[in-house]
């Protein structure tokens, strides 16, 4: 089986667990060959937010200005980066084509080489400046995919919720995974739990008036104007 080239690029925003949890996730899979390199920022991020010794998860790790690395280079077969977290400083140098480290480079590489570039963006809020290099690294050829969680499967952990940003990067990339409940998976529980959360009265329409009676929602009173 061949396995995908894919160069995780961890750059100078806050936003650190993320690549933890990807990192963790890749090293239960044996169909990724995963190289990793980090933004000067991104190391002193790292060792604030995560404060493991990134080397324990076992893949290659080269250095900011290391262009001895072989995603350096379109010959080398990597077609497949993601940013995470990405710094808006760090997407609009990825958008105009700097490439003053390592991380950079590598960008400029799989864009050329027209492969598959993410940039999960963690900033806010977001400047003019910001939403122009958005908009040029994507006409560039890079997906801009914000560092934003979402709250529909119930988290209840940080790494729940920091995974339902990591399974969202995982689908892009290509790589099936199960680390969030998906859209739509447990409809009927989550309804049943907000219902039962509504004050009994309420939930009866008693004393509601005949206009609403009968149409209260499980998330409260609804009647003209709602």
């Amino acid at each position: 089986m061949r396995k995908l080239k894919l160069v995780v690029g961890i750059g100078g925003a806050s936003g650190a667990p993320y690549a933890r949890r990807l990192l963790e996730h890749l090293t239960e899979r044996d169909d990724v060959e995963p190289a990793v390199v980090f933004s000067v920022n991104g190391r002193q991020i790292w060792a604030q937010e995560v404060g493991t010794d990134p080397r324990s998860y076992g893949f290659p790790i080269y250095g900011h200005k290391d262009f001895q690395a072989p995603f350096a280079s379109g010959s080398a077969g990597y077609r497949t980066m993601v940013v995470l977290p990405c710094s808006a400083s760090g997407m609009a140098r990825i958008a105009q084509g700097v490439s003053d480290d390592l991380l950079g480079r590598a960008a400029e590489v799989v864009l050329k080489e027209q492969g598959k570039l993410i940039l999960c963006v963690r900033e806010t809020p977001l400047s003019q400046v910001h939403l122009r290099a958005a908009l040029l690294a994507a006409e560039a050829g890079a997906m801009v995919m914000p560092a934003s969680p979402s709250f529909y499967s119930n988290p209840q952990s940080m790494d729940d919720l920091v995974d339902t940003v990591v399974a969202r990067v995982l689908d892009r990339i290509g790589l099936d995974n199960e680390l969030m409940e998906r859209w739509g998976s447990q409809p009927a529980p989550l309804r049943r739990e907000a219902g039962a959360r509504a004050p009994a009265r309420v939930a009866s329409g008693e004393d509601a008036g005949p206009a609403i009676a009968g149409t209260i929602s499980p998330f409260g009173r609804r009647g003209e104007g709602s």
